[in-house]
């Protein structure tokens, strides 16, 4: 199992940053990828950003050139840097580790961090 632990959020104006850490322990061999993904009220969870193994990242087009992910392997760390929030950015951020068990992936979720961008 892996665990995962979310940071950096808070609450910043609109056209402001903040960067989102998440950090993965347990078996942290077995992951595959890893992303960022977010649920504002009476909203489905949507994925912003994931990066895989290999290094390839991929976008929602709502974050696209505003956004960054990254990650560290050596501190099983991967990151989210958020530049020119826009109130609708204002969500709870969770960050998702995909294990490569056999044929099987599975994801483990971390508990959430808030993000609120003020108008």
């Amino acid at each position: 199992q892996v665990q995962l632990v979310e940071s950096g959020g808070g609450l910043v104006q609109a056209g402001g940053s903040l960067r989102l850490s998440c950090a993965a322990s347990g078996s942290t061999f077995s992951i595959v990828a890893m992303g960022w993904y977010r649920q504002a009220p009476g909203k489905q969870r949507e994925l912003v950003a994931s990066i895989s193994s290999g290094g390839t990242t991929n976008y929602a087009d709502s974050v696209k050139g505003r956004f960054t992910i990254s990650r560290d392997n050596r501190k099983n760390t991967v990151y989210l840097q958020m530049n020119s929030l826009k109130p609708e950015d204002t969500a709870v951020y969770y960050c998702k580790s995909d294990r490569q068990i056999y044929a099987a992936v599975i994801g483990d979720w971390g508990q959430g961090t808030q993000v609120t961008v003020s108008s």
